[in-house]
């Protein structure tokens, strides 16, 4: 089944809303006549407005970086899936190793996200992924097992494609390590069995998978010919406009 790219920039905590614009307008004039490619760009929530107004007539969305499960209420300092349409925004990114690192996000969590997304009409992006010690260990397959169980945990199948997967090894996230584009492949496929097992054949094979692991110009056109590599989860190269073009239409 021939699956769509997808390549998604998340800006993480980066720009002002002078510097987001700019970058915006930079990544619209570059790849914002592209159809091939599914595109989209996750600003910080101050700037996800005035980007939104940027990408207007454009094929880039809009994603956001996280979301709060709740619809509303007193989470201080949270932002809730309504907020995030209200604004524009098409995709969430849920999960990102950094909130699993530094912010407390647990499996749980994730999947409270994920039906939030879902039950919103938004399109969530799901990072899973193990760090170095992990790998090393030996323990790659049952993290990666057990984060994809969590995630999809009570999921209904008619809602899993909505959904795509961002493959992330923790230990080549903005270390300039990067999985080859065969580890990446294997791991992308092991995930890809882990929901035929879920679920079916037909819907794993339809699901879309990111590597998001230090994918840059150079290495973008291996991995992206890898045969379960649908795209990318792209974090550094995305705060410069002709980078991350070099990854949508990589040469």
């Amino acid at each position: 089944m021939a699956r769509k790219k997808f390549v998604a920039g998340n800006w993480k905590m980066n720009t002002t809303i002078d510097e987001a614009k700019a970058l915006a307008k930079g990544v619209v004039e570059t790849v914002g006549n592209v159809t091939d490619v599914d595109i989209a760009v996750c600003p910080p929530f101050t700037n996800l407005l005035a980007v939104a107004e940027i990408l207007k007539g454009s094929s880039v969305k809009l994603g956001a970086q996280d979301v709060h499960w709740e619809a509303k209420g007193a989470y201080t300092g949270k932002v809730s899936c309504s907020m995030l349409k209200s604004v524009g925004v098409t995709y969430v990114i849920v999960g990102h190793s950094e909130q699993r690192q530094y912010f407390h996000e647990t499996d749980e969590t994730v999947n409270k996200k994920v039906k939030a997304v879902l039950a919103s009409e938004l399109l969530p992006i799901i990072c899973i992924g193990e760090t170095l010690d992990e790998r090393k260990s030996g323990q790659m397959d049952s993290v990666i097992e057990r984060q994809v169980k969590g995630a999809f945990s009570g999921i209904e199948a008619s809602d899993v494609t909505k959904c795509t997967i961002a493959y992330e090894p923790v230990w080549a996230i903005g270390t300039g390590e990067t999985a080859t584009p065969q580890q990446a492949n294997e791991a992308h496929i092991f995930i890809r069995k882990i929901i035929e097992k879920l679920y079916d054949k037909e819907i794993a094979a339809s699901l879309r998978i990111q590597y998001g692991g230090s994918m840059k110009p150079e290495n973008a056109k291996e991995l992206l010919a890898q045969s379960d590599v649908d795209g990318g989860l792209i974090g550094g190269a995305s705060l410069k406009a002709s980078d991350f073009a070099g990854i949508v239409n990589p040469v």
